[in-house]
Order: C-alpha cells, then sequence, then structure tokens
C-alpha cells in the first residue's frame, strides 16, 4: 500500500523489467563470446588446411614442370620411378636407422653423401643415381646417402638441414645434431593468435613461457566494414608478433621458430631454423605437438 502511495511499485516493476533484460543481454553476449571463439578456431582450422594444400599444390606443379607439361590430359606421374618405403621416424626407430648408416663401411671414394637444396640435384650426382636421380628430387630438401653398389640408397630430412654439399668417402658422413635433439636448443611456436617458447636439454623440456592473444577470428555481418575489420585484425596480429619477439630476445641459442607458415618470415633473422608445423590448441599442448613432428624425419628409400 505504501509502495503505491509513493510511486515506489512501478518503480520496483521497472527494476525488475530491467534486470530481466539484463539477464538476456548478457546471455546473448555469453553466445556472441562463444561464437567468436568457434569462428577463430574455425579460421585458424581453414588456414592450416590452405597451408597444407598450397604445398600440395606447389609439389605436384613442381612434377609436371619437371615433366615438361602434358598432352591430352595425360598423368604427369606415370612411368615415374616410386620409393621402395617411406617412413616418418623419429626417437628410437631414428636412432635404429641413424646407427645402420653410420655404420656402413665401404671401400674408398665408394660412399657418397650429399645435402641436397630443395628441388636440386648437382649433375654428378645425377648421373650417378641415373633412373633413381627424380626420386632424390622429389624428397629434397634431404640428405642422401648412396653407395657405388647399391646396397645403400636412401634419404632423410633433416630438422636441422646443413649447407648443400656432396662427398665421397669410404663411409656415410653426416652429425647426429642434424637429425637429433641434442644439448641445449630453444623451440618456439608461433601461430596468429598464439606464442609458446619451450627449452630443452637434449629433447627434455625444462623451461616454458606461452600465452594468447585476443586476434578477431572471422568478420561478421554488421558493424565494422569487412576493409576496417582486416586493417584491425592485422593490427591486432603484428602486435602479438611483436610480443612474441620480445619473449624470444632472451631464448638459447639455437633457437628454431615453427608454426604458421603465413608469419614465420617475421623470424627468420632470429632463428637457425623456421619450419611451418600444423600443431594446434592450448600454447603447452600445442607446443608438445610441434616439437614431436619437427624432431620427425620423412625417411625414404630409393
Amino acid at each position: 500500500m505504501l509502495d503505491r502511495v509513493l510511486g515506489r511499485a512501478s518503480l520496483k516493476e521497472r527494476i525488475e523489467e530491467l534486470e530481466d533484460e539484463k539477464r538476456r543481454l548478457e546471455e546473448q553476449l555469453e553466445a556472441e563470446s562463444d561464437r567468436r571463439s568457434e569462428a577463430a578456431r574455425k579460421r585458424q582450422q581453414a588456414e592450416e588446411r590452405v597451408n597444407r594444400l598450397e604445398d600440395r599444390i606447389t609439389e605436384l606443379e613442381d612434377r609436371v614442370e619437371r615433366s615438361g607439361g602434358t598432352e591430352g590430359g595425360e598423368d604427369p606421374t606415370a612411368g615415374e620411378a616410386e620409393f621402395r618405403s617411406e617412413d616418418r621416424i623419429r626417437g628410437d626407430r631414428l636412432t635404429e636407422v641413424l646407427d645402420r648408416v653410420e655404420s656402413f663401411e665401404t671401400g674408398p671414394e665408394g660412399a657418397l653423401t650429399t645435402m641436397l637444396a630443395d628441388g636440386s640435384v648437382p649433375e654428378s650426382v645425377r648421373e650417378t643415381l641415373g633412373d633413381h636421380a627424380p626420386l632424390a628430387e622429389r624428397a629434397s630438401p634431404c640428405l642422401l646417402v648412396h653407395d657405388d653398389a647399391c646396397l645403400v640408397s636412401a634419404t632423410l630430412r633433416p630438422p636441422v638441414a646443413p649447407e648443400p654439399f656432396v662427398e665421397w668417402s669410404d663411409g656415410f658422413e653426416f652429425e647426429r645434431e642434424w637429425f637429433e635433439p641434442t644439448g641445449t636448443y630453444s623451440l618456439a611456436l608461433v601461430r596468429a593468435d598464439l606464442f609458446a617458447l619451450g627449452t630443452y636439454e637434449d629433447g627434455a623440456r625444462v623451461d616454458y613461457e606461452g600465452f594468447e592473444s585476443d586476434v578477431k577470428g572471422s568478420h561478421s555481418k554488421g558493424g565494422f566494414s569487412q576493409g576496417r575489420f582486416e586493417r584491425r585484425r592485422d593490427a591486432q596480429v603484428d602486435e602479438h608478433l611483436e610480443k612474441c619477439q620480445d619473449a624470444l630476445a632472451d631464448a638459447p641459442d639455437p633457437l628454431y621458430v615453427v608454426g604458421e607458415k603465413t608469419v614465420l618470415g617475421e623470424f627468420s633473422e632470429q632463428a637457425a631454423v623456421t619450419s611451418a608445423v600444423d600443431a594446434t590448441g592450448k600454447p603447452e599442448a600445442a607446443l608438445a605437438d610441434a616439437h614431436h613432428e619437427f624432431w620427425t624425419v620423412p625417411f625414404r628409400v630409393l
């Protein structure tokens, strides 16, 4: 009765209405936040898929170019030699393979070891391999081991590749640290919205740092124009990459940076090696996946 007399009843009803409206808006904001997170995740997956497809397209274009083009819809791979086996090895299996390669002995100048640059096989190596030269070219960049009796003919792609070289000796010449994690080093995973850095001793992580940045994932209808949205997102990515570079300032050498192909160029001066990987998820878990992928070696037998 007193509330009605003083006019407070209508005020209380209005307060209840506003509280209901506030709850609805909070629910809408929460739903919108979930949608943005999902959109960012889908954009990340799409970018990774694009990177993989670009790599595959480049590989196929190289094969078409090497075949001199095709006529009448012919398969450019028709008649090509094939690898006797292909695998991706790491850990104990990698150690076993390297032990076998390292133990091989032959006569003077009977064992060829060569580091091939991407898509490049020196003429002297091409003459030695004969019909298998195109396989070595397809496997490049890689370390090729081949003996003059053709008992051994295989390629391994080292994570930490040396400069190209060609050497004939009585055994295969290579360094284990090109393939296996040894000593102290740093490995950083960088994506457009994520950073993770680990310090390692002989492959075991002894230190960790990681963070994520708020980078817009995709443009929705309404609000910013597409151009303004892209500029804002680019600015957010640039700010994130600057934070990543700052975080790497004190990282122990050698430093290996892996992650999205589109951002790796920003770290070419800081890193001893850069490599594209598809590690996703939260920083620490993604770093573990990236470290595993980086030290996994493609192994092919010609």
